[in-house]
């Protein structure tokens, strides 16, 4: 089936005016509704891989831009922060239209990311512009699964909130698989976070151009009204005709500032800490903690975020089959609950790829199995206080998750102290005990032979240029004793001066050998009077020579920072387990929430629940025919 623009709104305005005049008076057809559905859903997922392209390049950014991890940290959550407030201003697109906020995000943080960002050279500069992308997709990313809430009927919102739920899902992936397919192995050049912007930014644009084209919304009066089934469409429509829109959204945030609401919001957000800790972390925590290349880190998000990728979309069809939802939040809660005790056990411990990958699949595949369930549930608990207030209960929502995400990265900090020195000076300290391996473990283990070495340097410099008059001398001591005796060379008896160039050997050479050795006997002296030294150290000049060629440089970075990335090493497992026992808690209080939901727990009810809600709707239908 072909489909046009005129298709999804035909009585839309002819000329440019279409661009920005997307409200549709008309409930779609099922073909239209469902392209407005998938542009909406990659509206998200192209949002979201823009607010975490940074994860995939974080130890890039910190070095090339001179950041500490902690203000890295602090930065994400003032950013989390904008955001927060942001989500709560796209409240008012409950009275200002969803479609529209959108596009011109798209086109914001397309340009951003793809130009702007990438042209900071500093850590402020580059901090201050990723905070006006934080703002512009606090706001579209509540528009968005507003616009998701009204063109899926409640019936198959969970099918629909499981494509959504995949927008940040996929965003992850997309980073990490954009991010392992395109960052070396070794990268020479911290400045290379760049181009994972640029890449990001790009596709952004294009998504934006496709939005701009495609996307639209419903009408106020059609959008504010419950639909369960898709035979609700004639109701609503001729409902809408009369609907007084200004009285029912009177005083928004006063009607759903209530348990239900609030509660859930923030149980979610609290189970979520794991994910947004791998969002912004996993790549430092991959690599300080088990060592693992920035590319091999972002290969392993391929499985976290692949796996829950499926998992909030396959049950999301599951649970609008079976018409429930929280017998899968309390299953996926539970699930995640034991893997992440899985997970954070692995700390200081050196699990395989394959082995690590298996875990965080079954982590991620889990909390998909909680979420999508929770989001059509929460969307369904908002309509049933007022469904004309959809994007006002998801603005509480996104503040809400926002302001636990800043929260949570500043106490992160506080927390796990450990990452600036391995992120800062790790790489470089790994890099030299590598390359240098077998001169630093003898240094460690021969302290004293490298010790003495040092001290008579000079000594063992000059015994090696003067090997062979020493030879000489140690082998005629009686006679260069006589010779020394005469402190004038003039003075020596003929045959005791031609004795002394048989003993070096006779002729030219002979007498070039002794004329060397009275030109240097200061230094001859000096090396026979600490003899007994070098002979401790003569065993070891082979290492003691490839220890000489280390350039100066190692040893002293090793010693401004060797003992602080070996002591951080040795903390941070630590100091993330803890971490991670908080996100576990977050989860038990999700668990302990889910009953402030809407939603049956048996199908068998929720079905007899849709049989009462056809038989209302018929019977409004005949009154409103008559």
């Amino acid at each position: 089936m072909t489909m046009t623009a005129q298709d999804l709104d035909p009585g839309r305005p002819r000329g440019v005016s279409w661009l920005w005049r997307r409200q549709l008076d008309t409930y779609p057809e099922t073909g239209a509704r469902v392209l407005l559905l998938a542009i909406t859903v990659l509206a998200t997922i192209t949002l979201y891989y823009e607010l975490y392209v940074g994860g995939s390049v974080s130890t890039l950014l910190l070095a090339n831009l001179h950041m500490s991890f902690t203000f890295y940290v602090v930065a994400l959550a003032f950013g989390s922060l904008l955001g927060a407030f942001g989500s709560l201003f796209a409240g008012l697109t409950d009275r200002l239209g969803r479609a529209n906020l959108v596009v011109g995000g798209l086109l914001l943080t397309g340009v951003f990311t793809a130009f702007i960002l990438p042209a900071a050279t500093d850590r402020w500069t580059f901090t201050i512009e990723s905070f006006v992308v934080g703002v512009i997709e606090g706001i579209c990313l509540v528009a968005t699964p507003a616009l998701i809430r009204d063109f899926s009927p409640q019936v198959g919102r969970a099918t629909a909130m499981g494509f959504w739920t995949s927008g940040p899902v996929l965003g992850s992936l997309i980073v990490s698989a954009v991010g392992s397919a395109t960052i070396p192995a070794v990268v020479h050049d911290t400045h290379f976070w760049t181009h994972e912007y640029l890449i990001c930014g790009i596709a952004g644009i294009v998504v934006f151009l496709i939005a701009l084209v495609g996307l639209r919304e419903l009408s106020p009066q059609l959008r504010d009204q419950l639909m369960v089934t898709m035979k609700d469409r004639a109701l609503i429509e001729a409902r809408a005709k009369g609907l007084d829109v200004e009285a029912a959204l009177r005083h928004p945030f006063r009607q759903l500032l209530k348990a239900d609401v609030v509660i859930s919001a923030l149980a979610i957000s609290l189970m979520l800490l794991v994910y947004y800790t791998a969002v912004g972390f996993f790549v430092i925590y991959a690599a300080t903690v088990f060592g693992f290349s920035t590319a091999d880190a972002n290969g392993l998000g391929n499985w976290n975020w692949g796996f829950n990728a499926a998992g909030v979309i396959l049950i999301g069809v599951i649970s609008d089959r079976l018409r429930v939802r929280k017998p899968f939040m309390v299953v996926g809660g539970i699930a995640a609950a034991v893997m992440v005790v899985v997970y954070l056990e692995q700390a200081g411990h050196h699990p395989s790829y394959a082995g690590l990958a298996v875990i965080l699949a079954v982590l991620s595949f889990a909390l998909g199995v909680a979420y999508t369930p929770w989001m059509a549930s929460f969307t369904e608990t908002v309509e049933a206080r007022n469904p004309a207030l959809t994007a006002t209960g998801l603005a509480i929502w996104g503040w809400i998750i926002r302001m636990v995400v800043f929260v949570a990265f500043l106490v992160i900090p506080v927390v796990v102290h450990s990452v600036t020195p391995l992120v800062n000076y790790g790489p470089t300290v790994t890099a030299y005990a590598t390359q240098y391996k077998n001169e630093l473990a003898f240094a460690q283990t021969h302290p004293d032979i490298v010790a003495t070495a040092t001290k008579y340097k000079t000594q063992l410099t000059d015994a090696v240029q003067l090997a062979p008059e020493l030879a000489v001398i140690q082998k005629n001591p009686v006679l260069f004793t006589k010779l020394a005796s005469y402190p004038n060379p003039a003075a020596i008896p003929p045959d005791l001066a031609a004795q002394a160039v048989t003993a070096a050997g006779g002729g030219a050479e002979g007498q070039a050998l002794l004329i060397n050795i009275a030109a240097n006997q200061a230094a001859i002296q000096g090396v026979i009077a600490v003899g007994p030294q070098l002979q401790t150290v003569a065993p070891y000049s082979a290492q003691l020579t490839a220890l000489s060629k280390v350039p100066p440089d190692v040893f002293t970075y090793l010693q401004a920072h060797g003992a602080e990335v070996q002591k951080a090493a040795a903390q941070a497992p630590g100091e993330w387990k803890r971490w991670y026992w908080v996100c576990f808690a977050g989860i038990l209080l999700f668990l302990l929430s889910i009953p402030l939901l809407r939603g049956r727990w048996k199908p068998s009810d929720a079905r007899r629940d849709e049989q009462e809600h056809e038989a209302m709707v018929q019977a409004e239908l005949a009154k409103l025919t008559t």
